[in-house]
């Protein structure tokens, strides 16, 4: 009997299909693609392999948020020196938080379709030893 991975998550990304479902990881690594830049659609690697897919969108994910937390942390001490109103700093600041919430609920994203296509691999692997 073959476990079906069940994303009860509300995280989970509307554009992939359930795991266990027909060509759900085909939708998984396309979804995981359009996270990365365009330029890494020519790797074969990423894209044959989906797990390496999903590991680097994580790490690309978490760069972008170190990159939107500096911008957000810096905003009140730089952008005045460059000529910038405190009206659009602070809209620049919800920007920013918004972006960030955003890269997070993303981030959740390709946690949950990781482990789906870990526990995947591993029934894989357990059907084929026997």
């Amino acid at each position: 009997m073959s476990q079906t991975f069940t994303p009860i998550d509300s995280d989970w990304p509307v554009q992939v299909k359930t795991p266990g479902s027909h060509d759900w990881e085909r939708t998984a690594a396309r979804w995981l693609r359009d996270l990365l830049p365009a330029r890494y659609a020519g790797y074969s690697t990423l894209t044959r392999h989906h797990i390496l897919l999903a590991r680097h969108a994580q790490l690309q994910l978490q760069q972008e948020m170190r990159t939107v937390r500096v911008a957000l942390q810096t905003c009140r001490a730089e952008l005045p020196t460059l000529g910038v109103s405190d009206q659009i700093i602070e809209s620049t600041i919800r920007l920013y938080a918004v972006e960030l919430e955003q890269l997070n609920r993303l981030a959740r994203g390709v946690r949950l379709i990781t482990e789906a296509l870990l526990a995947g691999s591993h029934a894989q692997r357990r059907r084929s030893a026997v």
